[in-house]
């Protein structure tokens, strides 16, 4: 492990209270979906630590938060689970950040003329701060996510026209509502009225919100680097973490490199297909450079306060960070004895027959257990008993104790999930 290093509150990208304000009210509010049934919040949830607790999350239709969240009835009904796993948010303010989702398909950059490469590419606004505003958008304009089906609203509709079509839309939608106008003329320097508002001061306010409520630097390992010892089996954990080479990827002060690493995982779930494939398959990193040697690989996950957050894995195959562990190092055997319980997948008995499907297709399955950067060690029970006891030691103190509660009402009036 390279010289650890300390992390303090200026190692963060500052942002304006007020405009963070604006951000905590539309993180709750669902007024940012299409049919206005789903907030960010609905994912990624205080009560989950900025995750939903799930392997493949409810987007669009469903109803409530979490294990118990069902996927909806009739026309409302689900047509299919989230392709991934639902990340937590912790950290994403780190100045240091430079890639974001699990393929990594947003990164800073000048190619598009507007600061960043994104999937929607030149069509991306002028004006966002950050790498966080620019994520924010997508989940809006994603079908299963926040968006909803063509034809069920006209942000959907938009969508399917193309990306950037329903971001006025949203934005018109938020601006005439009075509470949220006043509040953005008193936060932007820029908006002189609300008919001003655009998404770009959307996603700047919800950036500013989640860059403050998910700061994360006072755990055990923080102490420990100032000095305070950790508990006997952490310490043992801490060294074999770096003994191991678990450091490697998962390094520096977010233990994370932001590299793509194909794990060999047991698939599962619709996959996030790309146009032409004909199989529930996903292909991780390739489906952004196109390039053979990125199949199967995903970004390597932070791990501060990953205690918090189960289950594992790009599609949270792994129920315990012991089960994740034990992949890791041995991920052949893994592979085999591992069953669809362990995924904690919701009941949605129209899409039962699909969601494992993948796991027919023994060709895909080679391919994937092929493509493989992780190389098999040999960790006792005893020592993966000292690796989780090390990983709880990231967890912050006040993890569960965000400065910003979740709100009792938003301005739209629709009602909260929490």
């Amino acid at each position: 492990m390279a010289v650890a290093q300390v992390i303090t509150a200026e190692d963060y990208i500052p942002v304006d209270a007020d405009q963070a304000r604006i951000g905590q009210l539309l993180f709750f509010d669902k007024i940012l979906s299409g049919n206005k049934n789903i907030s960010c919040a609905t994912c990624h949830s205080p009560t989950f630590a900025g995750a939903d607790g799930i392997s493949l999350g409810i987007g669009e239709g469903g109803v409530g938060v979490g294990p118990e969240r069902t996927p909806g009835t009739g026309a409302d009904a689900i047509r299919k689970r989230i392709p991934r796993n639902a990340p937590a948010l912790w950290n994403l303010g780190y100045r240091d950040i430079r890639v974001l989702f699990h393929d990594g398909r947003l990164t800073q950059s000048d190619i598009y003329s507007n600061g960043f490469d994104s999937p929607a590419e030149e069509w991306l606004p002028q004006g966002l701060d950050n790498l966080i505003a620019a994520q924010a958008l997508f989940p809006m304009v994603a079908q299963f996510e926040m968006a909803g089906n063509p034809r069920e609203n006209e942000i959907a509709g938009a969508t399917h026209d193309r990306i950037d079509k329903a971001w006025p839309i949203i934005a018109k939608r938020v601006r005439t509502i009075p509470s949220y106008g006043e509040m953005f003329v008193q936060a932007f320097d820029n908006i002189d009225e609300p008919a001003e508002v655009s998404i770009v001061e959307i996603g700047n306010a919800l950036a500013a919100f989640i860059i403050i409520e998910w700061q994360s630097y006072d755990s055990p390992y923080d102490n420990w680097l100032t000095g305070t010892p950790l508990p006997a089996d952490a310490e043992r954990g801490r060294q074999l973490f770096t003994g191991a080479g678990c450091a490697v990827c998962h390094a520096g002060p977010l233990f994370t490199d932001q590299q793509f690493y194909a794990l060999g995982l047991p698939a599962f779930g619709p996959g996030r297909t790309r146009q032409w494939d004909q199989i529930s398959r996903d292909v991780g990193r390739m489906a952004e450079t196109n390039r053979l040697e990125d199949a199967y690989k995903f970004r390597t996950p932070s791990l501060r306060n990953v205690a918090l957050t189960a289950p594992y894995g790009h599609n949270g195959a792994f129920p315990t960070l012991a089960a994740i562990i034990r992949h890791h190092a041995d991920p052949d055997a893994s592979r085999a004895a591992w069953t669809p319980e362990m995924a904690n997948l919701p009941d949605v008995p129209w899409l039962a027959a699909s969601d494992f499907a993948i796991r027919e297709d023994r060709a895909e399955m080679a391919r994937q257990a092929a493509a493989r950067d992780i190389a098999p060690t040999s960790l006792t029970e005893y020592e993966i008993a000292d690796l989780v006891a090390f990983l709880n030691a990231l967890t912050g103190e006040t993890a569960q104790d965000r400065p910003l509660l979740p709100p009792d009402t938003v301005p739209s009036g629709l009602p909260v999930d929490n």
